[in-house]
């Protein structure tokens, strides 16, 4: 569970905010990569799971297909039955789920940032990391704290995407807290 909260916050956090600020702009095109983009928030998370479950199949799934089809075959993997590499592939697909949620709250905080810090720093001759380093991080620090116990609680409850992709397994190296809890009050004999 600690691995899948770590995973998840070093994932999520970067891309959420990289994302969440270049959408916050008035990029041509920005509308139409937001309705695309943002698809993963309408659907549940069994659905999610479903269609990642046959995405990754090792047999027929898209991924392994995909990498065959262009002469990588050798890295066609196993990639939710292997115990190597079966939690990053949890955990990567839990933030292709929650990524647009949090991306969301990254756009909102960069538009809530004045213009005018922007363009005193220009006429400073500030270029865009240190706008980015000495305007947008110290401003967003409020979304990254919220936006991490979001995280933080949010990879304590992972249960229905796990339990649907893995069920643990392969050899417990998916068992979170969670599907442990439901495993012990439902399916332990005693």
């Amino acid at each position: 569970t600690i691995e899948v909260m770590f995973f998840s916050w070093v994932i999520q956090t970067p891309i959420s905010m990289v994302i969440g600020i270049y959408l916050a702009g008035r990029q041509r095109f920005r509308n139409w990569i937001s309705i695309g983009y943002f698809l993963p928030l309408l659907f549940s998370s069994v659905a999610i799971a479903l269609l990642w479950s046959y995405i990754l199949n090792p047999n027929f799934g898209l991924v392994n297909t995909l990498l065959d089809k262009i002469h990588l075959s050798q890295f066609a993997l196993n990639w939710l039955g292997s115990p190597r590499i079966a939690l990053v592939t949890l955990v990567a697909v839990v933030s292709w789920q929650f990524i647009p949620f949090h991306t969301l709250l990254y756009q909102a905080g960069r538009r809530q940032i004045a213009e005018s810090l922007y363009e005193s720093a220009h006429l400073d001759g500030a270029g865009t990391w240190d706008e980015f380093w000495h305007i947008t991080l110290p401003q967003l620090k409020y979304t990254v704290v919220t936006s991490t116990v979001l995280i933080l609680t949010g990879s304590l409850t992972y249960f229905d995407l796990i339990y649907i992709l893995t069920d643990g397994g392969p050899a417990d190296s998916t068992n979170v807290l969670a599907l442990n809890m439901y495993d012990t009050a439902f399916n332990k004999q005693y």
